[in-house]
């Protein structure tokens, strides 16, 4: 390894002290460190990082690996200014569930250490890209979901859907997701959706509250093709993409699709998806 970026945010509930540590960690083992612009700056309140350059986030420097130093939030925004250029991104926890992180930050986690040492392994995760026929939508990407989301709470939507061209059915109800499997124990999952595998090749459709008992979350295969015609009282719906929301007019249709590059997430050897739904969500431990 020679060269690290790092992305963060500015709200960080952590020790911001604690995170220069961490980076001087960095740097005292001869690793070149940029840092993103903004987060740079917010570091730099706590005292000067020496040896450390910073970067606009949309002008990404080369790096054998992007570090995330945040939640799943900071991991998912960290995805979209990376994925492009098929750089590997390690997720260091500073959050609360930190789903898509391999580790925490103190040094006792041994996760720089198993990095640096080479003992990882990089998972190829889908993403989702989507389109409107009446909007430009500025990011486009998702590596969690796309939801479509009432943008009035008294308009119900009434969803045309269509599977690679062939019509499937119109879901009526509060809204619906398209998740990746990466994605599945996000929205997907609060809304009664399966649990998938991360690395599996498929995607699941999931309807928001609907209003009929026989819509089900439906598993396709990741190389289909999803487009969705909505139409509601209000004049605009909303797309949430990993969470960023725009606004689309009524009666215009989304294309969501498997995106041409994946998201390489970065995932210690001894981390496995068994253990992880173990320690993230509790099971097995009476606290459910």
């Amino acid at each position: 390894m020679k060269r690290f970026v790092i992305f963060g945010n500015t709200y960080q509930q952590g020790d911001i002290a604690q995170v220069q540590e961490f980076v001087r960690h960095l740097t005292e083992r001869g690793i070149d460190v940029a840092v993103e612009r903004d987060f740079y700056c917010y570091l730099c309140g706590a005292g000067k990082l020496e040896g450390v350059s910073s970067f606009d986030a949309d002008a990404v420097p080369e790096a054998d690996m992007a570090l995330s130093l945040g939640g799943d939030g900071t991991f998912l925004t960290t995805v979209m200014w990376v994925s492009r250029q098929g750089m590997p991104i390690l997720g260091v926890n500073l959050g609360h569930l930190g789903y898509l992180t391999a580790g925490n930050l103190d040094r006792q986690s041994g996760v720089l250490d198993e990095v640096l040492a080479g003992h990882y392994r990089i998972e190829e995760r889908t993403m989702l890209q989507v389109a409107c026929d009446a909007t430009l939508i500025q990011h486009p990407w998702a590596l969690n979901e796309v939801a479509i989301l009432r943008h009035e709470t008294s308009s119900m939507l009434d969803m045309e859907t269509r599977l690679c061209s062939h019509e499937l059915t119109t879901y009526r109800g509060d809204g619906l997701i398209v998740s990746t499997p990466t994605g599945s124990t996000a929205y997907n999952m609060s809304v009664g959706g399966p649990i998938l595998e991360p690395t599996t090749s498929c995607l699941v459709l999931s309807p928001i509250s609907p209003h009929s008992l026989t819509m089900r979350p439906l598993v396709v295969r990741d190389d289909s093709e999803i487009a969705v015609r909505t139409y509601s009282r209000a004049k605009h719906y909303e797309v949430s993409i990993d969470g960023e929301v725009t606004l689309c007019p009524t009666g215009s249709t989304l294309t969501i699709a498997r995106a041409p590059y994946c998201a390489r997430v970065v995932q210690l050897e001894g981390n496995n998806f068994a253990r992880t739904l173990r320690q993230k969500l509790l099971w097995g431990t009476g606290q459910q």
